[in-house]
């Protein structure tokens, strides 16, 4: 099913959930460790980079630096909607919180700094409220 396009009422809808846990982003020169569950994976020239639950990494003993919060918008965006991204991100950047975003078929993902969760949330709630 193809998502929606409608802008404003994306926005309106945007529901964003906290996903339980930490996630770090782990680098591999080739693949990801067999066993290894990652949550998204991005193939570069560099390596891949893999986003993985921060308790997963630490006990396999991976290196990282960055610990985020996974925030989950639950609408359905059409992967060409054009403007989400920007509204989002925008927001978080009046409150000063970076924002890291994976597009999936059904859902927009962010990761943002763990610490800041519950402010990110806030801020999109309100993005929300504002376009009701």
């Amino acid at each position: 099913m193809a998502g929606d396009m409608d802008l404003p009422k994306l926005l309106a809808d945007l529901r964003p959930v906290l996903n339980p846990g930490r996630f770090v982003y782990c680098t591999f020169a080739g693949r990801v460790p067999a066993g290894l569950r990652p949550v998204v994976t991005v193939a570069e020239a560099e390596g891949v980079t893999a986003v993985v639950d921060q308790e997963e990494a630490d006990a396999l003993g991976l290196g990282y630096d960055y610990v985020a919060a996974w925030i989950t918008l639950r609408i359905h965006s059409a992967l060409a909607t054009v403007g989400l991204t920007a509204a989002v991100a925008g927001r978080l950047t009046e409150h000063g919180i970076s924002c890291n975003v994976v597009a999936g078929f059904h859902h927009d993902h962010l990761f943002v700094p763990a610490a800041e969760a519950e402010r990110a949330l806030r801020a999109l709630e309100e993005l929300a409220a504002e376009h009701r």
